[in-house]
């Protein structure tokens, strides 16, 4: 009987243990339920030794006042590593920027995501970048620090693969880079990569730009051969599509086959960033019921987009388009909206892409002055406002707490 009694006794102690360090080793089973942002990871600079210059960041005539990509300036005060910039703010002081390629950088944001409660990333992996050599080393070299910072702060993570810039023939190269991811991690078997994103109990892939209108060089016969050499090899599918792809309109091809493709994979993501304002909104909101009734009744999940704000004008010129955040407000009308809709799982663009001013991730409130202009976030809200309400959004979805369609208060 004592022998009993300290076998249960030490198997408790044992599963205590296993429960106070397995913050490390938690597995994500499903996407229902979680908050997942995009993550770019394509920002450069040409002091990080991976020849690419101020990649995303300098414009037609390099990184300086008047030749900028960014309308967002990061907050580098976390950053072990920064860059200098012929930037300056209001008093002289130079403006420094972070690299993707720098591993202490990926921590960094890996470590905000489990300080708000960010459940993980979609990496995203970019065919025009990985047919070359630089651009694949540069890609390869971020998602290594993503899988060992994943692991260390115990977020999901999972490959999405936007196949801008494809051309036809080229879903063989994408079919060999995921194998090679897959060999290289172990994401079949989470071994290296515990928190690998699984869903419908098989890991998850995301393809993203499928069905879009825009004279793209590749179609539907390629996205096909894609998906369907994914199935093959055992993954279920995330398939990132047009705003209008129920209805098969304004940006979507004219074509059922679409939904024939979309029929095909296990999720289906719609690109909603830039189609509304929080003025537009309300109206475009009712999309959202028709497009999850559409998947309900085709047994597919549906994962909406929301976004915070949009901005790039230092990019596309002082006349292109601004989506103001309005404090939070815009981005949480969009996140109480599919909430209410009785959508289960939410995408985030983005986690931090400054070209579109769509980043959640630590943007400054004082910014650099001078010819570019840059959008600063509102200072008396801080520079990690979108983290947290990001974080309230994932509480929120898993009804941790009340729903709501006023944007929360913060706690001081």
């Amino acid at each position: 009987m004592k022998k009993r009694i300290f076998r249960i006794i030490l198997l408790s102690a044992i599963l205590n243990i296993g429960f106070a360090y397995g913050q490390s080793h938690r597995t994500y089973d499903s996407y229902k339920g979680l908050v997942m942002a995009g993550y770019q990871g394509w920002f450069n600079t040409p002091a990080d030794g991976a020849n690419r210059g101020w990649k995303h960041y300098g414009g037609k005539q390099g990184f300086k006042p008047g030749s900028c990509n960014i309308d967002l300036w990061p907050d580098v005060s976390e950053y072990s590593t920064t860059y200098k910039t012929e930037f300056s703010f209001v008093d002289g002081s130079p403006a420094k920027v972070f690299c993707s390629a720098d591993e202490s950088t990926v921590f960094t944001h890996f470590r905000w995501m489990k300080e708000y409660g960010i459940d993980g990333v979609f990496m995203q992996r970019f065919v025009s970048e990985i047919k070359n050599p630089q651009g694949l080393s540069h890609f390869n070299k971020v998602f290594n620090s993503a899988i060992s910072a994943a692991k260390k702060y115990d977020r999901a993570i999972c490959v999405m693969y936007d196949l801008s810039g494809m051309k036809p023939g080229d879903a063989v190269i994408v079919l060999s880079d995921m194998d090679n991811l897959a060999t290289k991690y172990n994401i079949t078997t989470r071994k290296k990569c515990p928190s690998y994103l699984y869903h419908n109990r098989k890991p998850l892939v995301c393809i993203w730009g499928v069905g879009f209108n825009d004279k793209r060089k590749y179609g539907l016969e390629d996205a096909n051969l894609l998906i369907d050499g994914l199935r093959k090899r055992g993954y279920s599918i995330m398939i990132g599509v047009p705003t209008r792809w129920r209805e098969l309109t304004n940006d979507a091809v004219r074509d059922s086959a679409l939904h024939t493709t979309i029929k095909k994979c296990d999720i289906v993501m719609p690109w909603f960033v830039g189609r509304y304002d929080e003025k537009s909104f309300p109206a475009f909101s009712s999309l959202i019921p028709k497009d999850l009734q559409w998947c309900k009744a085709n047994k597919i999940d549906y994962a909406p987009l929301v976004f915070p704000g949009f901005s790039w004008k230092n990019m596309k010129g002082e006349q292109s388009k601004q989506i103001q955040r309005n404090g939070g407000t815009f981005f949480w009308s969009q996140i109480s909206g599919a909430i209410q809709a009785n959508c289960e799982m939410l995408y985030v663009a983005m986690f931090d892409e400054m070209d579109e001013g769509t980043a959640i991730f630590k943007c400054a409130t004082e910014v650099p002055v001078g010819v570019s202009k840059f959008v600063p976030l509102e200072k008396k809200l801080g520079s990690d406002h979108y983290l947290w309400l990001t974080g309230q959004s994932a509480k929120m979805l898993r009804k941790e707490i009340p729903l709501s369609v006023e944007l929360p208060i913060r706690k001081q």
